[in-house]
């Protein structure tokens, strides 16, 4: 494809220069400016797509499958790949119809400036949170992996054992210098790195599986050194275990698996697997920039990138539930540090997920400045000081947040079921019907009244979320999760 016909396709322009009528002249730089950028190939595309959606939700999906059951989730977690799908595919056809390969514009052809504005805020907040989940998860779990691989005191005021400096040599010696590239594609390679340690965690996961006797063992200072064969041994009726003269009794009533449950915390599964896909404000970016753009071959890598992703999030959570039934809890990698926290494979394990974590955080910058760029950049060309600076800025925030100020988690959760609920169900839905001409598609036909459900369904999710949020919040517990 010729770079001119390229454009010219884009736009939805004839070589004549006749076409759609884009809107404002001011807008269609950002088109033009994009085509120069189709650089990365399908399997790349996958790869990042991937790492969008691959987030630290997936160490929680073996407590959602406990309080589920294995056909409740997997029933539950199909349907939510399937309108992640088709919630992609309406992004895609409005895009399509208007030539336009950017989230927020999109918002301004669908309600002006008020709908530009609405999907840039949306993206922005949602996202800054997602990175400041991300961020604090290496600030808390990074300092436990290199005190347990050290064996140094828990205690001692070491400074490689300080999270606040650790979140911040990771942030400039590996986030920054990812978030500085110029085009998403480049990060192909570290999300296909990303994606790996996630596939290592997987296959710990099926490992231990078969390792693990249920009932288990927990650490303790006095039988550390016993190991777990000696203690499967050691049971004696299937009720009580020998451990230095003493019997302790061992409850195995919740060792096996059950098809369906429903339970006071099945509820709050809901959100977690509604959001577990979450890949939204990523999907046009990396649109741009595929080689021989296409809606169809466009569709094609989501629809791959969550196949991937549905698979080792059904498996993830099966074996985690597998080896714990009815003991799992809330972060399945504390689970495993209940039996031996010294355990090296899980160690191990532990550092892929805090790398994989890492490594999304600049894959979700991204669409931030690119979001800020379409709300007060609009009318200008690429600048090499404004990329930089914006992703200083957001970085440093990120990090102030997460270092000073903790607790601004929990406003983020309120946040994030909030904006999610728009970005995956309820923005795509109102996009397309008013994006969609009536001539080609009037509202009484079944596409746009699929699309009307598709929003009230983003409704549903947002109150839903909200009020398990405010319930945890009023009970002081901490039940409700997103799942990226």
């Amino acid at each position: 494809m010729e770079p001119a016909q390229s454009e010219m396709s884009i736009l939805g322009c004839s070589p004549n220069g006749k076409g759609h009528n884009l809107g404002d002249d001011k807008y269609l730089y950002i088109i033009i400016e994009l085509t120069k950028s189709e650089i990365t190939s399908f399997g790349m595309s996958v790869f990042n797509l991937g790492n969008a959606i691959m987030g630290s939700g997936i160490l929680g999906l073996a407590y959602a499958m406990a309080n589920t059951g294995i056909l409740l989730f997997l029933f539950l977690l199909t349907v939510v790949a399937v309108l992640s799908c088709y919630s992609i595919h309406l992004l895609l056809k409005s895009s399509g119809i208007v030539g336009i390969r950017a989230y927020e514009q999109l918002g301004y052809r669908a309600f002006g400036t008020p709908g530009k504005m609405a999907a840039g805020i949306a993206i922005t907040l949602q996202n800054i949170g997602a990175m400041s989940s991300y961020l604090y998860i290496v600030k808390s779990e990074f300092p436990l992996v290199i005190q347990a691989f050290s064996r140094a005191d828990p205690n001692a005021d070491l400074w490689y054992l300080n999270g606040n400096y650790l979140v911040v040599m990771v942030s400039i010696g590996i986030i920054l210098p990812l978030a500085l590239m110029k085009q998403l594609g480049y990060l192909g390679y570290t999300s296909g790195f990303s994606l790996s340690c996630m596939v290592f965690f997987l296959s710990a996961v099926i490992y231990k599986k078969f390792q693990i006797p249920c009932p288990f063992e927990e650490f303790s200072a006095a039988n550390h050194t016993v190991s777990h064969l000696d203690i499967h041994l050691n049971i004696t009726d299937n009720h009580a275990t020998h451990d230095n003269g003493l019997v302790h009794e061992m409850d195995d009533s919740h060792c096996g698996a059950r098809m369906f449950t429903m339970n006071s915390q099945t509820a709050y599964t809901i959100p977690i697997l509604a959001f577990a896909f979450v890949c939204h404000p990523e999907v046009l970016p990396i649109y741009t920039e595929l080689r021989n753009p296409t809606q169809r071959r466009m569709q094609h890598v989501s629809n791959l990138s969550i196949l991937v992703m549905y698979t080792m999030y059904f498996l993830a959570a099966l074996f985690g539930y597998l080896t714990f039934y009815g003991k799992t809890e809330t972060e399945l990698l504390h689970t495993y540090s209940r039996i031996d926290p010294y355990d090296t494979l899980i160690l191990c394990v532990r550092l892929a997920v805090l790398t994989a974590v890492t490594l999304t955080v600049p894959i979700v910058l991204f669409p931030v400045r690119r979001a800020l760029n379409q709300m007060f950049f609009a009318s200008k060309s690429f600048n090499w000081l404004r990329h930089v600076a914006i992703a200083v800025t957001l970085l440093s925030f990120i990090n102030m947040l997460v270092i000073f100020a903790p607790n601004i988690l929990g406003i983020f959760g309120i946040i994030g079921a909030t904006s999610a609920p728009c970005l995956i169900f309820i923005f795509p839905a109102i996009f397309y019907i008013r994006i969609v001409p009536k001539e080609q598609e009037p509202m009484h036909s079944i596409p746009k009244i699929l699309a009307a459900c598709f929003a009230g369904l983003g409704v549903a999710f947002m109150i839903m979320s909200l009020s398990f949020i405010i319930v945890d919040w009023t009970t002081g517990s901490s039940n409700s999760g997103g799942g990226h």
